[in-house]
């Protein structure tokens, strides 16, 4: 299960589908659409779906509420979250948020973090309402007003950037101390510990996909495109050269593509416990492996 509906960054999945790699490794693999990665993260966490794609603090939150999940690959390697809003409507950054309106998904990550960010800036998180409003709706909503400031993917900020101009005004949560863990491929423990070899050839056909978009998103694109409706080419491509910078870091480009830093994890799980909590505590260590990535594959270093 997907964290939310098919952009370029699950490109890769499609692309090796097409390509008949799952088929090849002996798995029979059907992409479905989420609603926003806590959706994901209890969907797998029950058995719902074998695997799932969930931005890493909304999965520390669920398995704290006793998801069986652990991640397996990093898609994210930097935090994609961000803000953005007009600067004509009087906001110069964070600390203006206060008794302003933020639009997005209720299920949405930023949502579930969004005490962690204000306290960060020394905002009082009760301090703004959040409104509703579905991804493909935020940048109208900024527009009309109807809202005042909107979460976001930094994947998409040529598309505010060419339609606000000089007036959009955008704060990434990495600059602001929040450089957490996003998106990342999980599995149900279950799931996991009964069939570990299939486990292993879907993480490493995974990682394989995402390296050949890596190399040449082109191909990638057109897989994409030929399984989803309504995406803009150049949108996408824009998207995706955002991506390869939030999937780029030490880790990544030194071990493995997707592989995660014990002690940036265990950060990430710190940082929820301290600005929000976790229901049921348990040893960060529990939450990812990398046993199951191919140290072979690196994340392209530019």
């Amino acid at each position: 299960m997907l964290n939310w509906t098919p952009t370029a960054d699950h490109a890769p999945l499609y692309y090796a589908k097409s390509k008949g790699w799952y088929t090849e490794a002996g798995i029979d693999l059907s992409i479905e659409a989420g609603k926003g990665s806590a959706v994901a993260a209890q969907r797998v966490g029950t058995g719902g779906s074998d695997l799932g794609i969930s931005d890493l603090p909304t999965t520390i939150q669920a398995k704290g509420k006793g998801a069986d999940v652990k991640a397996l690959m990093v898609i994210y390697a930097n935090s994609p979250q961000g803000f953005y809003w007009l600067k004509s409507s009087g906001i110069a950054g964070p600390k203006d948020f206060a008794g302003r309106k933020i639009g997005n998904p209720p299920g949405d990550a930023a949502r579930l973090m969004w005490p962690a960010f204000a306290k960060k800036v020394g905002l009082d998180p009760a301090s703004v309402t959040f409104v509703n409003v579905s991804p493909q709706a935020k940048v109208a909503a900024l527009k009309s007003k109807s809202v005042d400031i909107i979460s976001d993917f930094y994947n998409e900020h040529d598309l505010k950037a060419r339609e606000f101009g000089a007036d959009l005004g955008f704060q990434p949560w990495r600059d602001a101390g929040v450089n957490v863990y996003g998106n990342s491929l999980i599995v149900n423990g279950p799931y996991l510990a009964k069939n570990p070899a299939q486990v292993k050839k879907f993480v490493a056909v995974t990682q394989r996909a995402y390296a050949a978009c890596v190399k040449d998103f082109e191909p990638c694109l057109q897989a994409l495109q030929a399984s989803v409706s309504g995406l803009t080419p150049d949108n996408q491509r824009d998207q995706w050269n955002r991506i390869k910078q939030l999937m780029r870091d030490d880790t990544t480009t030194k071990v493995a593509l997707g592989a995660f830093d014990g002690q940036r994890v265990k950060a990430d799980y710190e940082l929820v416990s301290s600005l929000i909590g976790i229901d049921k505590p348990f040893d960060p260590a529990t939450l990812f492996t990398n046993e199951f990535l191919d140290k072979g594959v690196r994340m392209a270093p530019n």
